[in-house]
């Protein structure tokens, strides 16, 4: 039976592709069997004419963030453990934190070393410095999840892969890149957009087994 969402295959929903997809959300397609990124979403932290780089927000790594930053564990979001952000250079930590509120992220540039804004929303969501002592800013801060190694693409490799049909991308919610419940986020993103994209959602992982 064909598979008739991807009949007329629209990676951005019918809207025009925005200029940068930084804070945007890759979410893998079915036909993206690459297994570092099969049924996985992605946090764009940065997008422009030179390349991409993000994370996988949807894959816990297994290690408790209070064996090797012991400072972040009591921010970190259950499941509080170190996340496989990519295949890219996995010895890099990369931290992001979900805040209290706009009016702290407008001033959190001069307070909390590292942060950028990635997702405007009513609690905030974005970059930090892992260097900071997030004790500082313990009142700030709602939620933390700490990334090994990042996704990355070459200039102009993510448009052509959007293009041919491995990502759909879609807005993120402040929710999303510090899920409680990573595991269901695939399912759960799809599912929130209704129609073709939410048949989409339950696909099982091989639909030969369905």
């Amino acid at each position: 039976m064909p598979l008739e969402p991807f009949s007329a295959f629209e990676p951005y929903g019918g809207a025009a592709p925005p200029e940068r997809l930084v804070g945007q959300l890759l979410v893998a397609t079915p036909r993206l069997v690459d297994p570092n990124f099969s049924r996985r979403v992605v946090l764009v932290l940065d997008h422009g004419a030179h390349g991409a780089l993000g994370v996988v927000i949807d894959r816990p790594g297994g290690v408790a963030v209070g064996e090797l930053l012991p400072q972040w564990q009591p921010m970190a979001t259950p499941p509080a453990e170190l996340f496989t952000g990519g295949p890219v250079a996995r010895n890099a930590l990369i931290g992001l934190v979900r805040l209290t509120s706009r009016d702290v992220a407008a001033g959190a540039a001069l307070e909390l070393v590292g942060w950028r804004l990635l997702v405007d929303a009513e609690h905030p969501v974005g970059t930090v410095d892992l260097a900071t002592d997030p004790a500082e800013m313990a009142e700030s801060i709602v939620g933390a999840r700490l990334f090994s190694g990042y996704a990355g693409w070459d200039s102009g490799q993510l448009e052509e892969e959007i293009a041919e049909g491995s990502w759909y991308v879609m807005t993120a919610e402040a929710r999303d890149p510090i899920s409680a419940d990573p595991e269901g986020l695939w399912r759960r993103v799809l599912r929130r957009q209704g129609g073709a994209l939410a048949v989409v959602g339950g696909f099982p992982p091989d639909p030969m087994m369905n």
